[in-house]
């Protein structure tokens, strides 16, 4: 699989400032992958992505676009590259449709192409119930769909994504998940930035955790999972009119490290060669008509992301 990007020493220190918002960051995106680009705000994440779509120029380092060298030519960057835009002055007085109609003539689409496409995109995203409202009279939500439309047309091969379900409700963010999984199917390289870990691990196939402008991890998703802590997570909800945790201190303790998160809700990290043993203890002492909710989970995305960026592991 060949590089799409490949950034090398990439810094940025802002004018008037000496703090490093990026720092010496090198990595690689392949074509056709899912990237994900974890991080805390002000970690640096939104300076890097700007950069690597031509908005800032760096510091110092470089940026690679298929081979060729875009650090101080990113005009060729766009031919390329879509970004979803937090912000759309230059839109906010025209209808949806007309939006999403010129986006695609200036990425190079015929007339007739133009409006195949935002007919689609329309219809696949039910922009249709608001195509009469100007952009400016919007709700949060259906700027958010707006803002995704605006980066699907033209069909970029690399499209840049920042918060994407931010403002959405549950419903239309599973479906903005899955239209960015088919994107992929389809051969696009997908780069996500997001805070919603849980969600984004459904999709995510590599990805890069930065803090403090460093990016301080990198690889897919198994290889990360394998540099955290390995216990097991059993997270019990206990109903509250049978049971409180304190009944069951000593037995939670034979189990492994007890966090209490509240009079009915607790969390065991078990090793992984006690877990049936646990599991079969909690359901003889407790019983299941006792619980409310039992998970039993393995380290995940999320767990990758508090260890590895600096948040430390579960209760520290």
């Amino acid at each position: 699989m060949s590089n799409v990007y490949t950034i090398s020493e990439l810094t940025k220190v802002y004018k008037g400032n000496t703090k490093k918002a990026n720092d010496h960051i090198s990595f690689t995106i392949q074509e056709g992958e899912i990237f994900g680009l974890l991080g805390p705000n002000g970690a640096g994440k939104s300076t890097l992505i700007n950069q690597i779509a031509g908005l800032t120029r760096p510091t110092s380092g470089s940026i690679h676009l298929y081979g060729m060298e875009v650090t101080k030519s990113p005009h060729i960057i766009p031919e390329y590259v879509a970004l979803q835009t937090q912000q759309m002055s230059a839109l906010r007085d025209v209808y949806p449709e007309e939006a999403l109609r010129y986006t695609a003539q200036l990425r190079g689409c015929s007339r007739a192409e133009a409006r195949r496409q935002t007919k689609n995109l329309i219809e696949e995203l039910g922009l249709g119930e608001f195509r009469e409202k100007l952009i400016r009279n919007l709700s949060g939500g259906q700027c958010r769909l707006i803002h995704l439309a605006l980066t699907f047309v033209g069909d970029r091969p690399i499209q840049i994504f920042d918060e994407p379900t931010n403002d959405l409700d549950p419903v239309v963010r599973l479906m903005v998940w899955e239209k960015l999984f088919k994107l992929n199917r389809q051969g696009k390289t997908i780069i996500l930035v997001t805070h919603n870990v849980l969600e984004a691990e459904r999709i995510i196939q590599r990805v890069g955790i930065i803090n403090h402008g460093q990016l301080l991890a990198i690889g897919g998703i198994g290889e990360l999972k394998e540099r955290v802590d390995q216990r097991i997570r059993l997270e019990l909800l206990l109903k509250a009119e049978y049971v409180s945790v304190p009944a069951y201190r000593d037995l939670f303790a034979l189990l492994g490290e007890v966090h209490n998160l509240t009079l009915q809700h607790v969390i065991i990290l078990c090793r992984r060669d006690s877990t049936r043993s646990a599991i079969d203890l909690i359901l003889l002492q407790i019983g299941i008509d006792k619980l409310d909710d039992f998970r039993i989970q393995t380290p995940s995305l999320e767990d990758v992301y508090l260890q590895l960026g600096g948040g430390g592991s579960f209760g520290s």
